[in-house]
């Protein structure tokens, strides 16, 4: 059984933590649902797909509104469990979010992504993203 939802619960967002540690192996499982209800209070929120009873894949993302492009959704993470990709869960993730974007009055659908993730490229390319800015930080 595959399923999309909206992680709410300690235990829901506890769920996805195996597989947003791939990207962001930073993060601390202690330290994750604080962050996560920390960032909940700005919009962030958490989609993800649970395949087998195991969450395989998962997305985050917040609505926002920006002067350059007006309302969109921003996806934040989009990852998926090592030896689960090219089994279209990212691509169901963002076709829900694509939809969900649309519903909910959006311009578009934006996201960062990391030079080298090539296969992460092919999917957004698909998808009909398409590469039209560079991300510039100053990190401290």
């Amino acid at each position: 059984m595959t399923g999309i939802f909206i992680a709410n619960t300690d235990a829901e967002i506890e769920s996805c933590f195996p597989v947003f540690s791939v990207l962001r192996p930073h993060l601390k499982e202690e330290d994750f649902v604080p962050q996560v209800r920390r960032q909940q209070a700005q919009g962030y929120r958490i989609l993800a797909l649970e395949d087998e009873g195991v969450v395989k894949s998962v997305a985050g993302f917040r609505l926002a509104e920006f002067l350059a492009w007006g309302k969109v959704l921003y996806v934040d993470d989009l990852s998926t469990l090592p030896g689960e990709t090219s089994k279209g869960f990212a691509g169901s993730l963002l076709d829900w979010l694509i939809d969900h974007a649309k519903s909910s009055g959006c311009n578009g659908i934006h996201l960062d992504t990391g030079y080298a993730r090539h296969a992460a490229h092919r999917l957004y390319l698909r998808k009909g993203l398409q590469f039209n800015c560079h991300h510039l930080a100053l990190e401290f």
